[in-house]
């Protein structure tokens, strides 16, 4: 099952130690079957306040996206970002091809009913 890393990065000015993360983050994600869904853009707020920008980082489960965070080569260039872009990343587990919400929401009903 698809596994993502997400990283929701506040603003913050372009320099050099950025420019050299995002140069070598590819080859951290390589090992791990890592590919970019959404990096940066622009965002379209319909509810709520959303500071900042969003990148979505597929794996193809959550065993690999966890090695890839914890990875020497990632660790490396991880305080290029984090010493001057604020911000939350999350590993999230997807949902299969064949993932239909009303399927949950019965098991929510059936649980809650007893």
């Amino acid at each position: 099952m698809p596994a993502f890393a997400l990283a929701h990065l506040h603003d913050a000015p372009i320099n050099e130690d950025i420019l050299t993360y995002i140069e070598r983050i590819q080859a951290t994600l390589d090992p791990f079957g890592g590919r970019f869904r959404v990096h940066g853009g622009e965002v379209e707020v319909k509810e709520g306040d959303w500071p900042g920008t969003v990148v979505i980082v597929e794996f193809p489960d959550v065993e690999r996206a966890r090695a890839w965070y914890d990875s020497p080569a990632y660790r490396e260039i991880l305080p290029l970002r984090t010493r001057h872009i604020p911000g939350a990343t999350l590993i999230l587990d997807g949902v299969p091809p064949d993932y239909d919400a009303s399927r949950t929401a019965a098991r929510l009903r059936a649980r809650a009913a007893g």
